[in-house]
Formats: C-alpha cells, sequence, structure tokens
C-alpha cells in the first residue's frame, strides 16, 4: 500500500525535524556553554601567567638532617622579559622543539594528539606527547602532571579559553618567562644567565638550541648531569629541524653545530656535587618522576656523612696538586658503612666546579680532567685489586694461605693472539712463595696461578655474587689477565664488594637513602636494615682479613710503613695499578668501614710509572685517619687454623721439585693427585719454567 502524505502535514512532518535538531543543538551548545563555564570561571588575568603557584622544593640532606645539601628547585628564579627582546632565533628552536605548528592551529593540534595517542595505545601506556606549547602553558601553571580524563578536560578547555583571550605572541612570551630549565631557573632569561652568564638577548643560535633542547626534561638533560651529551646530541637535531623549516640557512646550521657551548657553574649552593646528582639521577627520578619531583616538596635524608666528605674533598684536593707531577689529574673516593650498605661519602672527581682541562676538551673524549663526570659510577680497569677475588675462589675450592706456588718467568701459553709471559711489578722472581705471600705483597706471575687453579670462570661468578655488576663477557674474552685487572669495575661496585669481607661473608646492598618524607610530613619510605645475606663462608672472608691486613706479609713489597700501614689499628688494604699507569686504585677496610680510592686521567691517558700506593695511597690513608676520629674501627676475627691434607697445602716442599699441579688436581686440590699431570694443558709449560729456574 503506498502511503501519501498531504502538503499540509508534510510541511508539518518537517518543520518538526528542523525544531527537534534546533533543540538538540541548542541542548549541546547550552551544555558545552555550562563546561566551558565551570572551567573558566576562575580564569586567570594575564599578567597571572608571570606568577605561578607556590610550589615547594625537593630538599635534599644529609644524614643529620642538619646540613641541606640540595635544594633540587629550589625558589623560583626568574626575570620576565618581554617577548622582543627574546632572540626570534630563540623562540623559533622552542617552536621547533616543542610545538612545529604553533602559529597554524588554535591551542590544539588534533593531528600531534592523534598521533600520540595511537603510539601510546601501541605501547599500552603513556609515552609520547602531543601537547601544544598553549597546553604545556595551562598544565605548567594551572593544572597537574597526572593523567587523568578531568584534568585533561580542563586542559583542553581552559587551552581553548586561553588562545580566545590572548594572541600567539602573548601566549608565547608567557611561555618563555614560565617553563623550568631545571635547577631553580624558569624563564629564558634566568636559564640564560645561569648557564651562559649573558642575557638572553645575547646567546647565540647554538646556545639557544640548547635551551630548547633543556624544556624536555630539564633535570635529566642537565648540562651538569651524566646526560651532557644526549643534550648536546638534541641541540644539533634541533638545528636541523630549524634548517628544515627554513629558519635558518645551512651555513648558520653548520656554524652553530661546531660552536663550543661554555657552561657556568650551577650558581645555586650544592653540596656533595657528585653524591647528590646519583641520588637525583639513580634513585629519585628513576623511581618518582622528574615531574613528580617538581611539584612535591620532598624531604630526602640521605645517607651522607658530611663530616666525611669534607675530610674526602680536602684531601682529593690536597693530593691532587702533588699527583699532578705524576701526569695523574684526577680523582674520586667513595666511603661505604659495609655493616648496613649506607654511602658515606662520595667524591667523584677532584673538583665538580672545575674547568676541563686541558682547556677545549671534550668530556670523555680527550680530558685529562672532567669535572661533572663521577668516576665513582664509571667502569675502569681495577689492575690488582681484583686479585682477592681470585684467592677467595681458591680458598672455596680447598686451597690455604699456606699453598705454594712458584714465582718464576712462565710462559702460560697463546691467550689472544700472542704468548702471554707477564711481569711483577719490579721485575724479580722469588721462587716458591706461599698464597699469603703471593696475595699481601700482590706478585702477578703467583696471582696468575691462583686465578688459572680457582678458574676464570668461578672468579667471575665469585665477583659478582660480592657485588660486581660488570665483567658480563665470556671467560675467554678476559683469559688469565683478569687477575691483574683485564676487566672493566666500578668504584662504587669494588668497594662495596670489599665489604663483605669486612662483614665476614655478610653482603648488604649499598644505598643512599634514609628516609624521604611528603610536604605534609608523611614517611613515603624509610630505610630498614635489611637481614645481611651471606655470600661467602665467615672463615673464607677472614682468611682474606688476615691476609690484606698482614703488615709483615706485605712489607718486602711495600715496607713496613707504608700507606697501608697504620700503627694504632690492622686495617685490611690492597691496590691496584693497570697496564701502562692508566689507573690507580687503593681500597682498604675495617669491619665497620670500606673505602676505595681511584687515580687517573678521564681520557685514559696513562700516569707517570708510579705505583698505586703512591698516588692512590696517600689519599686513602689520610682520610681513613680522618675516619677513624669518627668511625672506631673494630677488630677483625681471627679465622680458624688450617691443616691441609697434602704438603704442598701445608708450605712444604718436597724434593724433586715439582710445580704444583703434579701433586694436585686444580678442581679438587684435597682429592686423590693426579695419575697424568701432562692432562693438565698448564702442566707442561709451569713445570718446564720451574727447571729452567732451578737449573740457573
Amino acid at each position: 500500500m503506498k502511503i501519501v502524505f498531504s502538503k499540509r502535514r508534510k510541511k508539518h512532518l518537517l518543520f518538526s525535524i528542523c525544531e527537534f535538531i534546533i533543540l538538540l543543538f541548542f541542548f549541546f551548545l547550552s551544555l558545552f556553554l555550562l563546561v566551558f563555564l565551570y572551567f573558566t570561571k576562575d580564569f586567570p588575568k594575564p599578567e597571572k601567567f608571570t606568577e605561578r603557584p607556590f610550589i615547594q622544593s625537593t630538599k635534599i640532606y644529609d644524614r643529620t638532617g642538619q646540613i641541606l645539601l640540595y635544594d633540587l628547585y629550589g625558589k623560583e628564579k626568574r626575570t620576565v622579559v618581554p617577548l622582543k627582546k627574546i632572540p626570534l632565533y630563540l623562540q623559533q628552536a622552542v617552536i621547533t622543539a616543542e610545538d612545529a605548528n604553533f602559529y597554524k592551529h588554535h591551542g590544539i593540534d588534533v593531528f600531534a594528539t592523534l598521533k600520540a595517542l595511537v603510539e601510546d595505545i601501541k605501547q599500552k601506556k603513556p609515552v609520547r606527547g602531543g601537547s601544544t606549547i598553549s597546553q604545556q602553558l595551562i598544565r605548567n601553571s594551572f593544572l597537574t602532571h597526572k593523567k587523568t580524563i578531568k584534568r585533561k578536560v580542563r586542559e583542553l578547555v581552559l587551552t581553548l579559553e586561553l588562545e580566545r583571550r590572548y594572541s600567539k605572541n602573548q601566549i608565547l612570551e608567557f611561555y618563555l618567562n614560565q617553563i623550568p630549565f631545571g635547577g631553580n631557573n624558569y624563564g629564558v632569561e634566568a636559564a640564560s644567565e645561569s648557564y651562559f652568564h649573558k642575557p638572553v638577548d645575547e646567546i647565540s643560535l647554538a646556545e639557544a638550541a640548547v635551551l630548547a633542547s633543556m624544556i624536555k626534561a630539564p633535570s635529566y638533560l642537565s648540562p651538569y648531569g651524566p646526560h651532557k651529551q644526549e643534550l648536546l646530541e638534541r641541540k644539533n637535531y634541533i638545528l636541523e629541524r630549524m634548517y628544515q623549516y627554513g629558519y635558518i640557512s645551512k651555513e648558520e646550521l653548520e656554524t652553530a653545530k661546531k660552536e663550543e657551548i661554555k657552561f657556568y657553574p650551577p650558581s645555586v649552593a650544592i653540596k656533595a656535587p657528585h653524591f647528590v646528582m646519583y641520588v637525583i639521577n639513580n634513585y629519585l627520578i628513576p623511581k618518582y618522576g622528574e615531574d613528580f619531583l617538581k611539584e612535591h616538596g620532598l624531604k630526602v635524608y640521605t645517607t651522607l656523612d658530611w663530616r666525611l666528605q669534607k675530610a674526602a674533598e680536602e684531601t682529593i684536593k690536597k693530593y691532587s696538586k702533588i699527583n699532578q707531577e705524576f701526569r695523574a689529574y684526577n680523582a674520586a673516593l667513595v666511603a661505604i658503612n659495609p655493616e648496613n650498605g649506607q654511602i658515606l661519602t662520595m667524591v667523584g672527581s677532584k673538583d665538580y666546579f672545575g674547568a676541563p682541562y686541558p682547556k677545549g676538551c671534550k668530556a670523555g673524549v680527550n680530558c685529562l680532567f672532567s669535572p661533572q663526570d663521577n668516576v665513582v659510577i664509571r667502569e675502569r680497569q681495577p689492575g690488582s685489586a681484583f686479585k682477592p677475588f681470585a684467592y677467595t675462589t681458591a680458598f672455596l675450592k680447598g686451597y690455604t694461605p699456606k699453598t705454594i706456588v712458584w714465582d718464576v718467568k712462565t710462559n702460560f701459553g697463546v691467550w689472544g693472539s700472542k704468548s702471554y709471559i707477564p711481569k711483577n711489578y719490579d721485575g724479580r722472581f722469588r721462587g716458591p712463595v706461599t698464597f699469603r705471600q703471593a696475595l699481601a705483597q700482590s706478585l702477578n706471575i703467583p696471582s696468575i696461578k691462583v686465578l688459572y687453579l680457582a678458574g676464570v670462570q668461578q672468579t667471575i661468578e665469585t665477583a659478582k655474587k660480592l657485588g660486581i655488576s660488570t665483567l658480563n663477557q665470556s671467560p675467554n674474552y678476559y683469559g688469565l689477565s683478569l687477575v691483574l685487572g683485564g676487566g672493566e669495575v666500578k668504584l662504587l661496585d669494588i668497594t662495596s664488594a670489599y665489604g663483605v669481607f669486612a662483614t665476614d661473608g655478610l653482603q648488604v646492598a649499598y644505598n643512599p637513602i634514609l628516609k624521604i618524607e611528603d610536604e605534609q610530613g608523611n614517611v613515603l619510605e624509610e630505610y630498614r636494615t635489611p637481614t645481611p645475606k651471606r655470600v661467602l663462608p665467615s672463615q673464607i672472608a677472614r682468611l682474606i682479613n688476615d691476609i690484606l691486613s698482614d703488615n709483615q706479609a706485605r712489607a718486602p713489597m711495600f715496607g713496613s710503613h707504608s700507606f697501608l700501614y697504620f700503627e694504632d689499628y690492622r686495617v685490611a688494604a690492597k691496590t691496584g695499578t693497570t697496564q701502562n699507569y692508566r689507573d690507580g686504585w687503593t681500597i682498604g677496610y675495617v669491619p665497620n668501614l670500606v673505602t676505595g680510592v681511584w687515580v687517573g686521567n678521564n681520557d685514559n691517558s696513562p700516569m707517570a710509572q708510579k705505583p698505586a700506593v703512591l698516588t692512590a695511597g696517600p689519599i686513602w690513608h689520610e682520610f681513613m685517619k680522618k675516619a677513624f676520629q669518627y668511625y672506631q674501627p673494630k677488630p677483625f676475627q681471627k679465622p680458624q687454623p688450617i691443616t691441609a691434607n697434602k704438603p704442598i697445602l701445608n708450605g712444604i716442599l718436597t724434593k724433586p721439585y715439582h710445580c704444583i699441579l703434579y701433586y694436585l688436581n686444580k678442581d679438587d686440590p684435597q682429592g686423590p693427585p693426579p695419575t697424568n699431570p701432562a692432562d693438565d694443558p698448564q702442566y707442561l709449560l709451569w713445570e718446564s719454567a720451574l727447571q729452567k729456574y732451578l737449573k740457573k
């Protein structure tokens, strides 16, 4: 059946539809206006954009809570400048870095937002930012950084109103005077004065690109921290983008990329700077995030002992001047309480605020001295300071401190591409020596034999068990030179690992934090000493302690009154000098304090041919002497006497003389002797070396 409507009825129906659409339109319009009015009822006046709401800074203290080490953001330092005083290329650099379509959109870049949303969905978490400059201004000025729907809606509404009320140039001026640039620097003028010691209208194109680079992550990309190279790489990236957008010429691009940026030391007060930056970058930012730290007035109580820190800084400064005569231009020190893992002192270089040396060098490439580089957490070769891990492993297998090996010229076979024929530091050969003598005097040839007996892989496992986080290559990569420092370690790691010996084999991971409170005084976290983990039998640790604190045993090499000796206390110590004298180490301890010292050059340049006991030793000795005023040394526990079932393990030689591999199986020293010693690949090499020595 066909339905036919009259003209009058058709007209009435059409009118009803139009009426419904109009009502629907006005409904949504009213709803939008209500939402808009709700979110903009307290929208600020233009001048308010030069005043940010009060944000409490995060304060970092020493262990007493009385010494303020650093005010992470501090009182906001800002000087408002009009847009006409801000160089055009700085404006363009910021737009390039943060919002390329700034002058094209109306506050919200839909394409960039959708692109960020797609990326977030792919990653199943918020990883990409799509915020415009206007959105960032609203968020930084009046909202939090929490990713909630309410906050996002308010941000979008306020952004649209911001764009309606103010011109693009006004918004850009607000933004450039408002945003943080790290530390307590807010706005481009404060940042320029702080980093370059010049007003913003005098900065170069390259310096402008640096400031634009920092906006992304001011603390992480700080020129004073460990990520300076990333900052400079981002600077070049922004310059390339500016060239692509037509803001600068090819010639300007190349000139700016080649310009050497000079950063002046931070003018804000900071104590124990390497330690503070370590706490911020290695603990606080990974755990709480940079935005959280910026918005919440945390109080961070660290483990640092300010008395020891001052003593360490003064001692390093004193001896660094002396060590320049040995072509050693830098030094670092870390001290830990091994009983609870608390880091008491950290000095990452001789002068955090000093100028790099030589002038014009690039950090990490050709700088003998790079001030902000924290050597305490850098990987360096430890030299003979690694030897205790090999002896520890050998003792675990059943060897004893009285075990005899022969200190004779030995060809250990082909390792790498040539025969490995090492020498002792003094070029002498001592014949039969005990493990005690070999470790105490740091004899190379016997120690290589100990490493072989202990096993390279097993020694690496021991080192890792005690706290070494590096050495991730295969055993063949290191070979027998591992015991002479052929693998790189961190000063912080190896100092903490020595602490396991100090505590009779118990391990507590190192830690820089005692307590963290929020702005209301609520405790967010508080350090409780964990139950120590046993990683070594106490007897093994005590054997190492007994040897390293035996001044009589080390005297033939170091002298009876060396820098390792204390008249009133028995202190364990070990030095390390790397090949070509690139690194000098002294690590020593008592049961309640362990200190590691490194001396050398940042670019790995060799020093003069002076052993570590004469370069790092004086720093270590003087610091420990000062530290003992506050940390009275506890005595070591003596190991139990050992009697083994083979003469050579008890320090007894029987004629005719043979190398140790003749008498025992290296992997089971107290088991039955080998039926055919020549089955061991090193036997003929060691035996022939011994027989040649005996003939002479």
